[in-house]
């Protein structure tokens, strides 16, 4: 190939790749402007389980914020975390129409599930946050307030609007991540890097770097690290399984091709 060809291809690869990044780009910024007409819904759906959590309690409970600006930011952030959060499937696919014209026609079949897995492994981190360890860490939480009795004044909470969300946000995207583990494991497997034995004989230092991680993308509290740590030690021992799986199919096709 010449070089003149050679340049000419990869410029038409830069502009393919501009043109795929600007459409993403244009998705994501219509689906924010749809978002923050609903983001007083958007922050009802996320304040739901603080709700839930102190329904019954017999307090008056409320959000606060402190800052003029504050709520209307906060409706800001919260509509472009939920249009990034939607438009994640479309991105991706974006990236893989790109990158699957080089590939061959085995390899592509082998990335497919992996575009499918990775939102729904997102989705299910969020589901976790969202449906069981945020109820259970805002319960944790609660549990430190006074009545006054023993410190003379009460303790109790009122959280900012902002600093709530903050923090849901946050979660939302760790586990989200973090969920992506058996992906990352098994496309590392697919291209040599690591092998089921190698997974198997690390485990005792994957446990402790996975709660060390935990402790690293939650608030300081055993339930948010715990219940984050306890999902991925059992999805490290799903990729163990599906490193396997993918070996054993590796060594069928290649005793199919000798």
């Amino acid at each position: 190939m010449s070089e003149d060809k050679f340049e000419g291809g990869f410029v038409s690869h830069l502009a393919e790749l501009r043109q795929r990044l600007i459409h993403s780009f244009i998705f994501l910024i219509i689906f924010f402007v749809i978002c923050y007409f609903f983001s007083e819904y958007i922050y009802g759906f996320l304040v739901d389980p603080f709700a839930q959590a102190v329904k019954d309690d017999n307090s008056n409970r409320r959000l606060i914020f402190t800052a003029l600006q504050e709520t209307f930011l906060t409706y800001l952030k919260v509509s472009f975390f939920t249009a990034f959060f939607v438009t994640c499937p479309y991105i991706l696919m974006q990236i893989w129409k790109f990158v699957a014209p080089g590939l061959y026609k085995h390899e592509k079949k082998a990335i497919m599930p992996y575009l499918i897995l990775t939102p729904i492994l997102f989705f299910l981190g969020g589901m976790l946050v969202y449906y069981l360890i945020m109820p259970l860490a805002i319960k944790f939480f609660l549990s430190f307030e006074s009545t006054g009795a023993s410190t003379n004044l009460p303790i109790q909470l009122e959280a900012k609007v902002n600093e709530y969300l903050s923090l849901v946000m946050k979660l939302i995207f760790a586990f989200g991540i973090s969920f992506q583990l058996p992906v990352v494991l098994s496309l590392l497997a697919r291209i040599g890097v690591v092998d089921s034995d190698f997974l198997r004989t690390r485990r005792k230092y994957v446990v402790v770097i996975i709660f060390a991680a935990a402790a690293i993308l939650t608030p300081p509290d055993p339930i948010t690290q715990i219940g984050l740590a306890i999902p991925l030690l059992i999805l490290y021992e799903l990729s163990i399984f599906s490193v396997n799986l993918i070996e054993k199919k590796k060594l069928e096709q290649e005793e199919a091709d000798a």
